[in-house]
């Protein structure tokens, strides 16, 4: 009678010898890796004086009124941005993830493509978009609200999928029974149940266009992120620290304020 106390649990009697092989291998090229590009102690020793000195130069932030004036501009600025391009990005997202989403999509098994496309607008980063808007359309805001609306189509649109594919199967059959077609299926029995999921996922995307927005100046797509990049090339540090401590203090409050949303939805 084999006693099981003494049987190592499942995870470990499966344990093959090529995971195994897997493991080692990945183990390796991280080392490899960490030789190639981690910092190295002395490198870490040699730079911190240097970036004591530059936080020192940082400091106090600089409190001019026509310098906050001009930040408080480019603030509302970059919420505007995020903000409409959010908007447009998740609306255009739920029929782009409608037609995406397995079992679900109107056009049956081409949902594969629809798919392909939103992984092809999330696997390109939102910086490289905002240079194909700029070269395009111009320096300035409207490129920025633009590479946010496809930066949330391909986090919205892959998220809107899944919800669409996980919703209960029930309702959507028994309308399905009674003659009702796909857009009715769709309205009636898949948005209502999932309706909390796209919220949530809405508010992620809120506060994911917020962030972006911020660095998207660093390319000319307006918002707060060029006047960090003017006090950057200037070597203005005190000017680039008020910037900095802008930007987090609405960061935070964004994302306070999506909580308690979510909170209140849940």
């Amino acid at each position: 009678m084999v006693d099981r106390r003494v049987q190592a649990p499942d995870r470990f009697r499966r344990f093959s010898a090529l995971n195994f092989a897997l493991i080692v291998a990945l183990g390796a090229i991280i080392l490899a890796s960490m030789g190639q590009v981690a910092p190295s102690p002395k490198q870490l020793a040699e730079g911190l004086p240097d970036m004591v000195r530059l936080i020192g130069r940082m400091l106090p932030p600089d409190t001019e009124p026509d310098f906050l004036a001009r930040i408080a501009a480019r603030m509302i600025e970059t919420f505007q941005i995020a903000l409409v391009g959010a908007a447009l990005g998740i609306a255009l997202s739920l029929p782009i993830a409608w037609c995406a989403a397995r079992g679900v999509s109107p056009l049956g098994r081409g949902n594969i493509v629809v798919k392909a496309f939103i992984s092809f607008l999330r696997t390109v980063p939102d910086l490289v978009w905002a240079l194909l808007f700029v070269a395009s359309i111009g320096l300035g805001a409207v490129a920025g609200t633009m590479t946010i609306m496809v930066d949330t189509i391909g986090f919205c649109g892959r998220f809107f999928a899944e919800a669409m594919e996980d919703a209960e199967k029930e309702p959507q059959e028994a309308l399905a029974a009674i003659g009702a077609n796909r857009p009715s299926i769709l309205i009636g029995a898949i948005l209502p149940d999932i309706m909390p999921s796209l919220i949530n996922s809405s508010l992620f995307a809120l506060e994911k266009a917020v962030r972006s927005s911020v660095v998207l100046g660093l390319v000319g797509a307006g918002g707060i992120g060029q006047e960090l990049k003017v006090a950057f090339d200037l070597f203005q540090y005190r000017s680039a620290s008020t910037i900095i401590l802008t930007i987090f203090a609405i960061v935070l409050v964004m994302e306070v304020g999506t909580d308690k949303l979510r909170a209140r939805i849940q």
